[in-house]
């Protein structure tokens, strides 16, 4: 067995709104340009309330994947990352891996991509600081809207997704 399954198709945004409904969960998303950085965001995203958020999806030498999600201003040492996860060496996954896995091109990478990832191979790493904010702003399976949620409700959604999260303190 490989580390990536086969594609399977995406997501999108309208069934990701519609799954939020399902489980009760009130979002409210905003639609601005592609945004493809940190910092392309914070220029673009005007005086939107809450926590704004990094995502990263990573994978160690045994094939295994990471997505670590923190408020966009932390620190984040990929060595020391490593050994607080007892995961070996961690790198960026590649943007065909990140496809596979998590139905997403890079610039897009969100926790709301779990609902793709039907195999369950990642491992959700929620930083304890960033969970300590409400509300919540990751990009909705697309760079092109931001989207809002409470820190209960994202819980609440991974693991509606079939994941248990790690909240742990990333230092941040």
């Amino acid at each position: 067995m490989t580390d990536t399954p086969a594609p399977a198709q995406p997501t999108s945004p309208e069934q990701l709104f519609a799954f939020f409904d399902k489980l009760g969960i009130e979002v409210t998303t905003h639609s601005h340009e592609p945004v493809f950085t940190v910092e392309e965001a914070k220029a673009l995203r005007g005086q939107l309330p809450g926590a704004h958020c990094k995502s990263l999806f990573l994978r160690n030498k045994k094939g295994r994947y990471w997505l670590v999600v923190c408020e966009e201003s932390t620190p984040v040492d990929l060595r020391a990352l490593g050994d607080l996860l007892g995961s070996g060496r961690l790198s960026f996954a590649s943007a065909d891996r990140l496809m596979s896995v998590l139905g997403v091109i890079p610039g897009s990478v969100t926790p709301f991509a779990l609902i793709n990832d039907r195999e369950h191979l990642v491992t959700v790493v929620l930083d304890q600081t960033m969970m300590a904010a409400t509300p919540l702003n990751y990009h909705p399976l697309v760079n092109t809207m931001t989207t809002a949620i409470a820190r209960d409700d994202l819980v609440k959604f991974v693991e509606a997704c079939g994941h248990a999260p790690h909240i742990i303190d990333l230092g941040g």
